[in-house]
């Protein structure tokens, strides 16, 4: 099982999780960070470093953040590798406890 990068993220895109991935899964995308599902080896470091909880085990994912799954591993064939920390949005902490922003994701 991979990890999956959710809804909380959208507009925040703190990077803490990206410093501590041994397999340097993650991809960037103009306001948000998904996780290829098939580099990802299920290690768990990412979870606790994200700050908004957006970060799941594919089998313990929220019911309403599904979609998040084939999301994930879209985008992470179409956006550019991160490998290193970078400074969060602007202004993350006024979406951070926003809830309900799909609408917000930035896909080009």
């Amino acid at each position: 099982m991979a990890f999956i990068v959710t809804e909380s993220c959208i507009q925040c895109k703190h990077t803490d999780c990206v410093e501590v991935c041994p397999v340097d899964c993650f991809y960037e995308g103009p306001n948000f960070l998904v996780i290829n599902p098939n580099e990802c080896i299920d290690c768990g470091l990412c979870e606790p470093e994200c700050p908004v909880d957006a970060i799941f085990s594919e089998d313990e994912l929220p019911p309403d953040q599904i979609q998040f799954i084939e999301l994930n591993d879209d985008l992470s064939k179409v956006w550019p590798n991160i490998t290193q920390k970078k400074e969060s949005l602007p202004e993350a902490e006024k979406y951070s406890s926003i809830k309900n922003k799909f609408d917000l994701l930035k896909k080009d």
